[in-house]
């Protein structure tokens, strides 16, 4: 088995802050923050914000803000005190949070001098009047995994914690009850990205898609040649993650949840960037990365048990309807939050937010929009089903169903509710006011329809009904808190029950996602 590492890059030198220097010589690794390089050798200590490193190329100096050290040798941050602690997932500390902290400084007219002594911490200071004022805030974050967030949340020893799952009920409760409040309502919960992992190939391999059993196949080794899932006759070199990675868990959960195979794939890349260059050079591999990393590699369409295909495209991770897609949050106590903490939750949520966000490699929540034309996947499942059903109840809601698709055009916020409820889920909060935003926006006599959906529990006309119930809960709620910002916006609600389904309904899961309101607009047409 093969273990695959990124490639070197140049070293950038900096000024930064000073860290302890309580042990040294001692046998380290530095890796550059973008996965590019990395070195071996003696850590001979901290100067000036570069560590000093004794290297077979000699002495070299290379900037703290650019690299992370790992191994005993490396400088603590037990001593370094900040003014805001955050603790939590490794995808959001590592992947997301230098570029989100650089993106709060520029909001505040700051520099955010960025420091990793360690391969799971950061410190952070902001500078202001851009660079050349003093200190104005310094936050510690620290990427230890998403159970710690929640740990030190109830512990009091953070402010923030990034988790990239949802607070499970004991932890709530236990937050609740030490004092922190509800760890649920919109103060204290925000999703503020949507992550996506790829399956991915060679670019010239002819396969487009995969079955969700294929790919368990695949990964378990019971299909080993690509001539299997209709590709060439060639062996398939699975390349996988290290088995104590969040990749790997999120990846292998999805296929198996608690019966993973064991399985030796062909190879092991250390991170995505690495991974990405196997998917370049190796035209039998098959890999999972995040979605920013799938470069010159073939993204593979996946298909659920139902048939139903979905793109990994930035669209269906917004509308959360790719099958491998999960959202990141950001916590905090109710009874802790300081200003500067405050601040920064706040700018996490926010439109500017959105493009640092997008260049971290996450999907943002800024609302997309998608023409639904006649080559459309749902417009052509669709035209499919109208020819089974012809005539009837379920074939005049489709027939309704293509015909304001081809007037309307799709928007990703999306709506999703709990079984038999029209009390709309925690991210419709957030669309909500972000939607209100988009449609003030919008010239006067645009339409905007409010189209609801259900899953398939009960019979066909009352989940029609409360489709539409559920999409007329929507426009009031958006009414109400628009007052009078979107008087010239026309709004309407259809429901069109359990019919064109996002995803399976065979699971808890399937069954949420296709409890949706979805947002469809047609604007007048110019002159």
């Amino acid at each position: 088995m093969k273990t695959f590492k990124s490639s070197a890059a140049v070293i950038a030198l900096t000024a930064g802050l000073l860290f302890p220097q309580a042990t040294l010589a001692q046998d380290v690794t530095l890796r550059s923050t973008d996965g590019s390089m990395s070195l071996d050798g003696q850590l001979l200590g901290v100067e000036e914000g570069n560590y000093v490193i004794r290297t077979t190329l000699g002495d070299l100096r290379v900037a703290t803000s650019s690299m992370i050290c790992e191994g005993a040798g490396c400088p603590s941050l037990e001593t370094v005190s900040a003014d805001v602690t955050i603790v939590g997932s490794e995808a959001i500390g590592l992947g997301m949070m230098p570029l989100l902290m650089s993106g709060f400084a520029s909001s505040l007219a700051a520099d955010a001098e960025i420091n990793n002594p360690s391969a799971s911490e950061t410190v952070v200071s902001l500078i202001g009047d851009d660079g050349f004022g003093d200190e104005i805030g310094s936050y510690k974050v620290s990427s230890v995994g998403d159970d710690a967030a929640f740990r030190a949340l109830l512990e009091g020893d953070a402010q923030v914690g990034m988790s990239s799952r949802r607070i499970t009920q004991d932890e709530a409760r236990a937050l609740r009850d030490s004092g922190a409040g509800s760890m649920v309502s919109p103060n204290q919960e925000r999703i503020i990205a949507v992550d996506s992992m790829v399956v991915v190939t060679h670019a010239d391999n002819p396969v487009n898609e995969l079955t969700q059993d294929q790919l368990s196949a695949i990964f378990s080794g019971q299909i080993t040649n690509w001539s299997q899932v209709g590709g060439p006759d060639r062996d398939i070199n699975v390349i996988a993650h290290p088995e104590d990675s969040a990749s790997y868990q999120y990846f292998m959960n999805f296929l198996y949840g608690d019966d993973t195979p064991n399985f030796r794939p062909q190879g092991i890349a250390e991170d995505d960037q690495a991974l990405s260059n196997v998917m370049f050079h190796d035209r039998n591999a098959i890999g999972y990365l995040g979605y920013a990393f799938q470069r010159g590699a073939k993204p593979l369409r996946l298909v659920n048990e139902c048939g139903i295909s979905t793109s990994p495209d930035a669209f269906s991770a917004k509308t959360e309807e790719y099958t491998l897609s999960r959202r990141m949050y950001l916590y905090n106590r109710g009874d802790n939050l300081d200003d500067q903490a405050q601040a920064f939750l706040d700018f996490a949520i926010s439109d500017e937010a959105d493009n640092v966000i997008g260049k971290s490699g996450f999907i943002d929540l800024g609302i997309a929009r998608r023409a639904q034309t006649a080559e459309d996947a749902r417009y052509v499942a669709l035209s499919k089903e109208l020819e089974r059903y012809d005539i009837g109840f379920e074939g005049e809601i489709i027939g309704n169903m293509l015909r304001e698709m081809e007037d309307y055009d799709r928007l990703s916020t999306t709506f999703r509710f709990r079984t038999g409820s029209s009390r709309i889920d925690e991210r419709g909060r957030l669309d909500m006011d972000r939607l209100i935003e988009y449609l003030e926006d919008m010239p006067a006599g645009t339409q905007v329809m409010f189209v609801g959906f259900t899953d398939d529990v009960g019979p066909f006309d009352a989940n029609q009904r409360l489709a539409e119930e559920r999409a007329k809960e929507v426009i009031d709620a958006v009414e109400d808190t628009a007052g009078d910002a979107l008087a010239g916006i026309e709004m309407i609600a259809a429901g069109y029950g359990e019919i064109a389904p996002s995803a399976c309904n065979i699971s808890d899961r399937g069954r949420a996602i296709n409890r949706r309101v979805e947002v469809w607009i047609n604007e007048p047409a110019a002159g």
